[in-house]
C-alpha cells in the first residue's frame, strides 16, 4: 500500500470511528461482490453486487445463555484477513472431479471469546460464528438473522407442509416437501415457516440471492419466515425436543410432545453453521454453484473407493406392478428375484426392497416378513451381480442402529433408506451424523428421504449418496388433476439443487400431457414428455438414482431403458447452459470423454439454440432423443436418431409443451 492509500485509509477509519461505528468490506475475488460489515450497537452485514443491493443492513448475533447476546454492542478486538487462490479439491462422488476453492476471508474477533469469519466467493458470501467460551457446555437460546431486501423483491418460498397457520411450533414437524409460493416478501404467508433454501430476486436486475446453511452439526437447521411489514425475513429455528414418544407412520416416527425453551446444547468452543448468500447474475449460474459442498467439513475418510454411486430399480412408486410372470407379484422373495434380473440385465447397479419387507408397526428391523428371505435375496444378488438396499423407518433404524447396520453389513446388504425423519431440530440432525460415521465404518451407504435439504454433509461423508428434502415424482401418485409438477421440475433446480443431490426418483414411461395426467396409485404417471423423463437424469444431481418404474415397462422401451441405464449419476464436469427458472433449463455434464446435454421445457413449444463452443476442438457425433411431432397430444412421443454436431457446434432443438431433449456427444474419428 503506497502513503497516499495508507494516510487515505487511516483517516476513512478515524472517521467511521469517530462515528461510533466501524465498517470494514470484504470482495470476492473478481471485484463483483461486495461485504459490508458494520459494527455499532448491533453487527449487522449488507452486500451489493456490481452496485445492485442485495442485502440491506441486516442484523446477525447468537444468543447463549452463559455469555449473552453475541454481536450485541460488539467490542472488536483484531481483524485478520487471509485469501486462498485456485485450490483444488476432490470431489469423488459430485457433479464435478474437482471443485475450485478460491474466496477472500476476514476473521473479526470481539471481546468476548468470540469471531465472526466472512467469506466472500465469486459463488456468493458466507459467515459463521466461532466461540471460545470458558464453559464447557453452553446452551443456545436463540440466533438472530433478520435479514433485509431492497423493496419489491420477490422470493420462492416453499412453506413447512405440516401442522397449523401461526402455532410455528407444529410447523417444525414437516417432510421438507413443496411447490413454490413466488410472491413479492410483504405477500409470503408469515405465519408459515419456510425450509431453506430460499431465494429471493432483486427488483430492477437479473440477480438473484439464494439462502441456504452448511456446515451444520449439534444445532438445528434454520427456517425463515417473513415479515408483513417490510421486505425482510427472520430465521427461526426449532427448540431442542424435551419428551417424545413412538408414533406417526406406522409406529416409525419419534413426535416430539414438548420442547425445551433453547435451540441448542453444545460445547462452548465451537464453529457454528455456514450463514449463505449465494448470488447470481443470470439464473444459470445457480444451477453450478458449488458453495453448499465447499464449506462443509472436509471428510475424515481416508478410502472412498467402497462408495458406490449408481441408479437402483426401485418398486415402491410403482406399486410392485408385474404381470405376465407366474407368482404373484408383491413383497416376497419371487417379485425382488425378478427385480435383480431386470438390473442385472440392464447394468442397474442396485435393487431396493422398500417399505414392507419388515414386520409392520414394530419398528425393529430383525423382524422380516416370512415372504422375505433376506440371506438367499443377498446371496441371489451377489451371484447377478447387483447390491440390495433396505428401506428403514426413522426409528427402526435408530433405536438399535449398531445392532442392525453390523447385522445387515455382515449379510451383504450395501445400505439403507432412512425415512420418515421429518425434523431437523439438534436432536435429528445429531442422529443424521452419528447414522453417518457409523455407516461409514462397515462400509455402507444411506440414503435419507424424509429428510431436510443437504447442509454440507456430503462432503464430510459422502457415503450418505442422497437426500430428499424435494418435492420429487412420488407426489403424482396422489396430486389432483391441476397440480402442475412440470413448473416445480423448472423452479427446484435453481434452489433446492443448490444445496446438493436429490432423491427425486424420475424414469416413468407412463407419460401424459397436461391434459391427459391423473393421479393413480397403482399404474402412475409423470407430467410432461418421455424425452422430459430422459433428461431429468442429466439435469437433476442424484448419485444414488431410481429408476421408478416397473420392470415391465422399461422392458417394453428397451431403447429409453438402455439410455437411462447408460447416463452417469456422477460427473467429471458440469456446465450450466442457457436457463430460465420456472421456464427452461439446458445442462451439458461430462464423464471421461464422453458429454450429456439435457433440456426440459415448460408447457410452452420452445425452440432454443444450444452453443456448444465449450467443446474441444473436433468433430463430434451425437446420438438424441427429442420430442416427437406429436408429443403436444401423445406424451410418449418422441424420436431417436444420429446426426454430426455442426462445425459452428450450435445445436437449434424444438421442444413440445412440458417437453425435453438429451444428446449423447461423442468425439469421432
Amino acid at each position: 500500500m503506497n502513503k497516499k492509500k495508507a494516510i487515505f485509509f487511516l483517516l476513512m477509519l478515524h472517521s467511521f470511528m469517530g462515528w461510533g461505528q466501524k465498517v470494514l468490506q470484504l470482495q470476492s475475488p473478481d471485484k463483483k461482490t461486495t461485504l459490508q460489515i458494520s459494527i455499532d450497537k448491533d453487527l449487522s452485514i449488507d452486500i451489493s453486487q456490481n452496485g445492485t443491493v442485495v442485502l440491506k443492513p441486516s442484523v446477525i448475533g447468537i444468543d447463549i445463555r452463559e455469555a449473552g447476546m453475541l454481536g450485541e454492542a460488539p467490542k472488536l478486538k483484531k481483524v485478520e484477513r487471509r485469501s486462498i487462490s485456485g485450490q483444488k479439491i476432490v470431489s469423488p462422488v459430485y457433479k464435478k472431479s474437482t471443485v475450485d476453492e478460491t474466496y477472500n476471508e476476514l476473521t473479526a474477533n470481539f471481546k468476548g471469546n468470540y469471531s465472526v469469519i466472512f467469506r466472500c466467493y465469486n459463488q456468493g458470501v458466507a459467515y459463521r460464528f466461532v466461540t471460545e467460551l470458558t464453559s464447557r457446555q453452553v446452551t443456545v437460546n436463540d440466533e438472530k438473522a433478520i435479514y433485509k431486501f431492497p423493496e419489491q423483491a420477490k422470493g420462492y418460498a416453499a412453506y413447512s407442509n405440516r401442522g397449523k397457520d401461526g402455532n410455528i411450533e407444529s410447523q417444525f414437524l414437516n417432510s421438507f416437501e413443496n411447490t413454490y409460493d413466488c410472491q413479492p416478501l410483504p405477500s409470503l404467508n408469515c405465519q408459515r415457516l419456510i425450509i431453506l433454501p430460499f431465494l429471493a430476486e432483486i427488483p430492477g436486475s437479473n440477480t438473484k440471492v439464494c439462502i441456504t446453511e452448511s456446515d451444520l452439526y449439534d444445532y438445528p437447521g434454520m427456517f425463515l419466515r417473513s415479515n408483513t411489514n417490510g421486505s425482510s425475513m427472520q430465521g427461526v429455528y426449532a427448540t431442542v425436543p424435551k419428551t417424545t414418544e413412538q408414533g406417526g407412520h406406522n409406529m416409525l416416527q419419534k413426535m416430539v410432545k414438548e420442547r425445551h425453551d433453547y435451540i441448542a446444547k453444545t460445547n462452548g468452543k465451537r464453529s457454528f453453521p455456514w450463514r449463505i448468500f449465494a448470488i447470481s447474475e443470470n439464473d444459470k449460474e445457480l444451477l453450478d454453484n458449488d458453495l453448499v459442498f465447499l464449506l462443509g467439513k472436509p471428510s475424515p475418510l481416508t478410502d472412498l473407493s467402497w462408495i458406490k454411486p449408481g441408479k437402483v430399480a426401485w418398486d415402491w412408486w410403482n406399486d410392485w406392478n408385474l404381470s405376465g410372470v407366474d407368482f404373484r407379484a408383491g413383497v416376497n422373495n419371487d417379485t425382488y428375484k425378478y427385480y435383480i434380473d431386470f438390473a442385472s440385465q440392464n447394468n442397474i447397479e442396485y435393487v431396493i426392497l422398500d417399505e414392507g419387507w419388515a414386520v409392520n408397526k414394530k419398528a425393529d428391523m430383525l423382524q422380516v416378513i416370512p415372504q422375505i428371505n433376506l440371506p438367499e435375496l443377498a446371496a441371489y444378488a451377489k451371484e447377478k451381480n447387483v447390491d440390495l438396499i433396505l428401506w428403514a423407518g426413522y426409528w427402526a433404524f435408530h433405536r438399535d442402529m449398531e445392532k442392525v447396520v453390523k447385522h445387515y453389513a455382515n449379510m451383504g446388504i450395501k445400505g439403507f433408506k432412512v425415512d420418515f425423519m421429518d425434523r431437523d431440530d439438534q436432536e435429528m440432525v445429531d442422529f443424521m451424523w452419528k447414522a453417518a460415521e457409523l455407516c461409514a465404518q462397515h462400509k455402507m451407504l444411506l440414503d435419507y428421504h424424509g429428510t431436510c435439504k443437504p447442509f454440507g454433509l456430503q462432503r464430510t461423508y459422502p457415503n450418505v449418496i442422497n437426500y430428499e428434502g424435494v418435492n420429487g415424482l412420488e407426489q403424482l401418485k396422489w396430486k389432483k388433476r391441476g397440480y402442475d409438477q412440470v413448473t416445480y421440475d423448472l423452479t427446484f433446480p435453481f434452489i433446492r439443487m443448490l444445496a446438493g443431490p436429490v432423491d427425486y426418483t424420475q424414469g416413468a414411461m407412463h407419460n401424459a400431457t397436461q391434459k391427459g395426467y391423473y393421479p393413480s396409485n397403482h399404474e402412475p404417471m409423470s407430467q410432461g414428455t418421455r424425452c422430459r423423463q430422459l433428461a431429468e437424469y442429466i439435469i437433476f444431481e442424484s448419485p444414488f438414482n431410481m429408476l421408478c418404474d416397473t420392470p415391465i415397462n422399461y422392458i417394453k422401451e428397451q431403447e429409453c431403458t438402455d439410455f437411462i441405464s447408460s447416463v452417469p449419476t456422477i460427473w467429471d464436469e458440469t456446465v450450466a447452459l442457457d436457463s430460465k427458472i420456472a421456464t427452461y433449463i439446458t445442462m451439458a455434464r461430462r464423464s471421461k470423454d464422453t458429454w450429456y446435454i439435457g433440456s426440459i421445457n415448460d408447457w410452452k413449444m420452445r425452440e432454443l439454440e444450444i452453443d456448444l463452443n465449450f467443446l474441444p476442438d473436433g468433430k463430434y457425433q451425437m446420438e438424441i432423443f427429442r420430442d416427437g411431432v406429436n408429443a403436444d397430444r401423445t406424451a410418449t412421443d418422441y424420436k431417436k436418431e444420429t446426426r454430426t454436431l455442426p462445425a459452428d457446434k450450435k445445436v437449434k432443438i424444438k421442444m413440445y409443451p412440458g417437453g425435453g431433449y438429451v444428446a449423447r456427444i461423442i468425439k469421432s474419428n
